[in-house]
């Protein structure tokens, strides 16, 4: 732990995690396999869209092209007509094949398997470095591919979650989240350990500590957060069955 931590900070972050951890049932299964380079598609398209509609895309991206290769050489309006359901098409086509082809010219081939051999903090730093790349998207590529390494993703609900429980002051931003949150974890857990302490935050960032209306008289850490133990709520509503839920 750094010196900089607050001591109490980082005990109360893994009882959060314990507690919600009894809940949810960890450990918790990745939710998918995919290759790093492909994690990396994956989540730059799912930014800000449904993970069904970004897992739609995804699969029309490998559909329509033969290799990331194709991808990263076609032309734009292709890659764009093969990912329109996604938000924001026209933005996120020239993304991801300038992120490809940044990745080509630094290594020479299109393939992120190196990373498995750097420490996560370098695998990090290595991949921020590519414009398009931010701490969330690094961390997920690292965590939710066949990588398996110990980074944090902190997506909106996450740091809604560690905002409201005071785990982060409530000005700041996602991206600064990270390197905070990273902080309070305790630095023997594993890549599981991690999956699962942002898996958790998330789930009840979905389920209960929603944007409007948290449902604080069913939170299960309600004792832990000083948020909701200061709003006087309504009764737990119905959850609204044409939502979805957000990834990341």
């Amino acid at each position: 732990m750094s010196a900089d931590v607050d001591p109490a900070l980082a005990e109360k972050a893994v009882a959060i995690h314990e507690r919600l951890c009894a809940v949810y049932g960890c450990p918790i299964d990745y939710f998918q396999h995919l290759d790093p380079l492909s994690e990396l598609v994956s989540t730059l398209l799912n930014h800000r869209t449904r993970n069904r509609q970004a897992k739609a895309a995804f699969e029309a991206l490998r559909e329509a092209f033969p290799s990331w290769e194709a991808v990263r050489d076609a032309p734009t309006p292709e890659v764009q007509d093969a990912i329109h359901g996604v938000n924001w098409p026209e933005q996120k086509a020239p993304r991801v094949q300038s992120v490809l082809r940044a990745i080509t010219e630094e290594r020479g081939e299109l393939s992120l398997k190196f990373l498995a051999d750097m420490p996560v903090r370098d695998a990090r730093r290595w991949l921020e470095r590519i414009p398009g790349i931010g701490p969330k998207t690094s961390a997920a590529v690292l965590s939710f591919s066949t990588l398996r390494k110990a980074a944090l993703p902190v997506d909106s609900h996450h740091h809604r979650v560690a905002q409201r429980v005071g785990l982060i002051p409530r000005n700041m931003d996602v991206g600064p989240a990270h390197a905070a949150l990273e902080a309070l974890m305790p630095p023997e857990w594993d890549a599981q350990e991690v999956y699962d302490h942002h898996q958790v935050f998330m789930r009840l960032g979905q389920k209960t500590c929603h944007w409007r209306g948290p449902e604080c008289g069913r939170c299960p850490i309600l004792d832990l957060c000083p948020t909701g133990r200061a709003t006087r709520v309504p009764p737990p509503r119905q959850a609204d069955p044409r939502q979805g839920e957000l990834r990341l």
